[in-house]
């Protein structure tokens, strides 16, 4: 009995844990897909000049990020940020 007591007493934390987790991640899951939509915006070509070679280095960006995404879920994560510039 002493072994699932020690199990139960971890219990709470693990829901805090999955608490912050899931508050943390709809939000900012939300603030990135708000993000890639205003990009999209960017496709009106009466209002913005903008090259295929542009469009190119944002999708390229864009799925370099979430293949990062998955590695860090999958792995290690690693402390490197890159910044975008076109």
């Amino acid at each position: 009995m002493g072994e699932h007591a020690k199990d139960r007493s971890k219990l709470p934390e693990i829901i805090d844990k999955r608490e912050k987790f899931v508050r943390l991640a709809e939000g900012r899951t939300q603030s990135a897909l708000d993000a890639i939509r205003k990009l999209g915006n960017l496709s009106n070509r009466r209002a913005y000049e903008y090259s295929d070679s542009d469009v190119k280095k944002i999708v390229k960006a864009l799925r370099d990020a979430t293949s990062d995404i998955e590695r860090k879920f999958g792995s290690t994560a690693s402390d490197g940020i890159d910044k975008f510039k076109l």
